[in-house]
């Protein structure tokens, strides 16, 4: 029989945090099409003031937005704290975005006629929501969307939430329509309903490939609607000619084990110069050591909590063992330091040698080392993957940044830089298997409307002047 509602728990200590029944796609669908065209005829300003008293609402509940969020992800009490500031800053982040990419503009034209661009809501959009970043990552997608005058149907990850519906009460809070800002609750049963709903129109996704590919598949057909996809990464972290090993060891554990590895930008290759490899390793492995994985609220405060769920533990510590079977040499093994609980300890595991690297995107804390003869081999190495989402090239040289931005295949490329923690104030996005080349954070403005180009005069002032017979 299947569940007739949706409960979550902590990750860190099991106990129950919240429940409720599995809504209604069809009913949540029409709320937002009934609802959708008075807010889009409200002026701009109207939807700006509206969406800043959500950032206020936000501000005003950080403190419960964010043990919340900690509860119920297991990341530590900083860093969901961290999630709410990239939440309430998102607002303004959108209007100036907004404003750049999706404004209004008028250009003369010959015969006194003028040319305007502006841009339209395209109606409803549905927002399938990860459970990494519960409500910073659809707050990306729905602050935009409500911007420009959609209405939005929001499905949380049923692994998260609890974070997705308080997300959209901070919204109700500050004025925004309940009919223009929709809560599904629900399953992957309802999250495919509503991507294949006849009444939106268009879809915004973060998760996985798999998810993103077979969404891609069945909106083949459907050209009417848009589709943005953000859908991770393998991603690499190169290291070469750097005499400061530790500073390279913390980018690499930062890149790699920051939120449990629970980043679709997490660092999942290591490709280092071979006279490097040893003592480069020998400084992570010293840092692991001293990592404080625990309980959201511990004190001292952890470095990296739980993954999600023991399912994911479960299938992370049977890929490490999966990958020593293809012929990896672990360097560090993951363990299950708390019986029943899905901690897991950071692993790194070295495939130089492996008869075959799994083009995979492991979820966790699990990074893979290659070892390089050439910095052209490790560029090779780097773009051996069908994702393109982001990079790093940690040295001091920056001839070889020049050549590592030049070739490698990604759509965040940084130097001396962890992989993670892409700003929003800059497009987010990558290609390959990681993206449909719809980036999102400063360029979401993008996909959340569609320009409309006018040629406009006050007259009508017009003769033909050829191809007439004589009257």
């Amino acid at each position: 029989m299947a569940a007739s509602e949706i409960v979550s728990t902590e990750p860190a200590t099991g106990a129950v945090l919240w429940r409720q029944e599995i809504g209604d796609v069809d009913g949540e669908v029409a709320a937002a099409r009934a609802s959708w065209a008075d807010w889009a005829s409200r002026p701009i300003a109207f939807r700006i003031e509206t969406l800043r008293r959500y950032a206020n609402v936000v501000r005003q509940k950080a403190d419960t937005f964010a043990d919340l969020i900690a509860r119920e992800t297991g990341k530590p009490l900083w860093e969901a704290r961290s999630e709410i500031d990239a939440v309430i800053g998102k607002v303004d982040i959108s209007v100036t975005a907004y404003s750049e990419r999706t404004g209004q503009r008028r250009v003369d034209a010959p015969m006194n006629t003028r040319l305007a661009l502006r841009h339209k809501p395209h109606g409803v959009l549905a927002v399938l929501g990860p459970y990494n970043f519960p409500a910073h990552l659809p707050n990306g997608h729905i602050v935009p969307a409500l911007l420009a005058g959609n209405a939005v149907v929001f499905k949380p990850s049923e692994k998260t939430p609890a974070s997705g519906a308080f997300l959209i009460e901070c919204l109700h809070a500050a004025g925004v329509p309940a009919g223009c800002a929709r809560l599904l609750i629900g399953g992957p049963d309802e999250g495919k309903a509503l991507a294949g709903h006849d009444g939106i129109d268009g879809l915004l996704f973060t998760g996985s490939a798999r998810t993103g590919i077979a969404l891609n598949r069945a909106f083949a057909a459907k050209p009417e609607k848009i589709l943005a996809l953000e859908m991770g990464g393998n991603n690499p972290i190169v290291v070469w000619d750097t005499p400061d090993l530790y500073s390279a060891a913390v980018l690499v554990v930062q890149s790699a084990f920051t939120t449990a590895g629970q980043r679709c930008t997490a660092a999942r290759r290591l490709i280092v110069d071979q006279e490097l490899y040893a003592p480069l390793i020998g400084e992570i492995s010293k840092l692991i050591g001293r990592l404080i994985i625990g309980e959201p609220h511990a004190d001292p405060a952890p470095f990296m909590g739980p993954v999600i769920d023991n399912d994911t533990a479960d299938l992370l510590t049977e890929s490490f063992l999966e990958l020593t079977f293809l012929g990896g040499k672990p360097i560090r093994h993951m363990e299950r330091p708390i019986e029943g609980r899905p901690f897991v300890t950071p692993a790194m595991i070295d495939m130089t040698d492996a008869r075959e690297k799994p083009d995979v995107e492991l979820f966790g804390p699990i990074l893979q080392v290659v070892r390089a003869a050439t910095f052209e081999d490790a560029i090779a190495e780097a773009n051996n993957t069908r994702y393109g989402l982001s990079a790093s090239l940690v040295s001091q040289n920056p001839k070889l940044y020049d050549q590592f931005w030049a070739n490698v295949r990604a759509g965040i490329v940084n130097w001396n830089r962890p992989t993670n923690g892409a700003s929003s104030t800059a497009p987010f996005g990558g290609i390959g298997w990681s993206g449909n080349h719809r980036p999102s954070a400063y360029y979401a403005a993008d996909y959340c409307a569609y320009p409309v180009v006018s040629s406009e005069a006050e007259q009508a002032r017009v003769s033909i002047g050829i191809g007439l017979r004589d009257g």
